[in-house]
This record gives structure tokens, sequence and C-alpha cells, in this order.
């Protein structure tokens, strides 16, 4: 059985379409509407920032979006291209120096999403974002964590935007953990503060868990793709919800703000 997946009300003309939709595009319209009723999302670079900037502009007008920089309450008149590009100064809330940010903000317990991406996830949502193959001869050496293993400790709970569901970057063991779910921090005596990933977002469809102690499952895909092709397309044996949504394309309205408001000079849309 499918049910919609309703998209953000942000006009009368929103009219459903996936027409012309990129993936990058497809990702940040569903992953925005993930922030909805959000407080505070601590934003990486990328996709992230693309869903949080257009979450702001329709269904999250409150939304606090933090940056590893130490920028709060960001309101750039253009996307940043790095967490230091100095567009995200001015006009913003606060910038802290990096130590009160993680350790006071973060740390505190104050961000309610860390919105992350990663190069391989498994089913506990561990993340990698280090390498591809072994460590001593990596087939790729990826930026690896930043502030991403804080992220996931200390914010209520992860959203993750992954551009391709395949069997290598939804594996059933990562090449390597950059950063470790409450799960595998538990069985290590570390206790996290938050949920770990809760949401992640590819596109194929949506994946999620309630937090610690359930592995991730399919609870959504966009128009067109099956649950078959969602199992074939994960590396490990994916648990699949009962009734499986069916995620309602971009709308009109949101593709204009995202190609127009939000990253009209294409530093993100692919």
């Amino acid at each position: 059985m499918t049910t919609a997946f309703p998209p953000a009300a942000v006009s009368s003309d929103a009219a459903p379409t996936a027409a012309g939709a990129t993936s990058s595009e497809l990702l940040a319209v569903v992953a925005s509407r993930a922030l909805a009723g959000r407080r505070t999302v601590f934003a990486g670079i990328g996709l992230p920032t693309l869903a949080a900037s257009l979450a702001h502009l329709t269904v999250a007008p409150g939304l606090e979006i933090v940056y590893e920089s130490g920028v709060c309450g960001a309101h750039p008149d253009q996307l940043p291209e790095t967490i230091a590009d100095a567009v995200l100064i001015t006009g913003a809330e606060a910038v802290l120096p990096m130590a009160t940010l993680f350790g006071a903000v973060l740390q505190g317990g104050h961000i309610d999403v860390g919105f992350l991406g990663a190069a391989q996830i498994d089913r506990w949502g561990n993340l990698n974002s280090s390498v591809i193959g072994e460590w001593e001869r990596p087939q790729v050496r990826l930026p690896g964590a930043g502030g991403a293993m804080e992220v996931m400790a200390n914010a209520r709970e992860i959203f993750v935007v992954m551009r391709r569901h395949t069997p290598r970057s939804f594996t059933a063991e990562l090449d390597f953990c950059t950063s470790p779910g409450p799960d595998r921090a538990l069985a290590d005596g570390i206790r996290p503060l938050g949920s770990g990933v809760t949401r992640v977002v590819t596109d194929l469809g949506l994946l999620e868990r309630s937090g610690v102690g359930e592995e991730l499952r399919l609870t959504a895909v966009h128009p067109g793709v099956t649950v078959e092709r969602v199992r074939e397309a994960t590396g490990w044996e994916l648990a699949v919800a009962e009734e499986v949504a069916v995620i309602e394309p971009p709308s009109a309205a949101e593709l204009r703000l995202l190609r127009e408001d939000v990253d009209p000079g294409r530093v993100y849309l692919r």
C-alpha cells in the first residue's frame, strides 16, 4: 500500500511536478520538508545548506542555521562555498569561537538537527567520510570528519543526504567508520546525547529509524521507484515499512524558490 508524502505548502500554484528537476533539486526539496517544525539545524556545506535554506523560505521560517565555523543564525545574501565563506558573516545573529560553538551550543544540546552527508552509511546510521578501500592504500581519500563526529554525538537527531543509493554507498560494513552512531558508541561504553541518524534522503527514497536499537528501514520511495529496486541497491537486507509512502515530487513553487532565490548562481545545484 502507498500513501502520499506531502510537499511543503509554499503557494497556491504549487502543482506537484517532477518535470525538469535534477537529482540535486529533488534531494534538496525532499530534505527541506523534513525540517518542518525544527528550530535549529547544524548544516554542512552542499546539499544540507540547500535544504536548510529552502526550508527557511517554506516550512521552517524561524529556522536558525548554524555552521561549523561558528556562525549562528546565518542570513547570507548568496550561498556559501565553504563553512568559512565571508558571506556567512554579514547579517548573522552571532559568530562564536569554535570552542564555544562546540562546547556550549552543540555539546550543550541546543541543536535539533545535524544535517550531514557521507560517502558510506550502514544499517545503524554509522557514517564514513574518510576513505574508500583499505586505510593504508585507499582507492579514494575523502575530506574526513571535520565536526561530524561531534554533530553525530550531540545533535538531537541526524539527517543524511546521499546523492547515490548504491550497494557501495549503503554497505553492510563501512570501509572506515568516521562518525559512529549511538549504537556503536554505546557498545564502546560512550553515552551520546542524541538519537543518531533518524532520516536518510536518497535518489531512490527515504530511510528512517526512531533511534538507538533500530536499524534503518525504507519508509518512502520516489514516484516510479519500486521497493525491490531499493532493496537491490542496498548492501544489506533492508527492512521495509508495512506501508511504503510515495514521495510527492517537487512542486513548481519549490523549484522556483530553489533556482531563483536559494541558488541562482548554481553553486550546488547540478
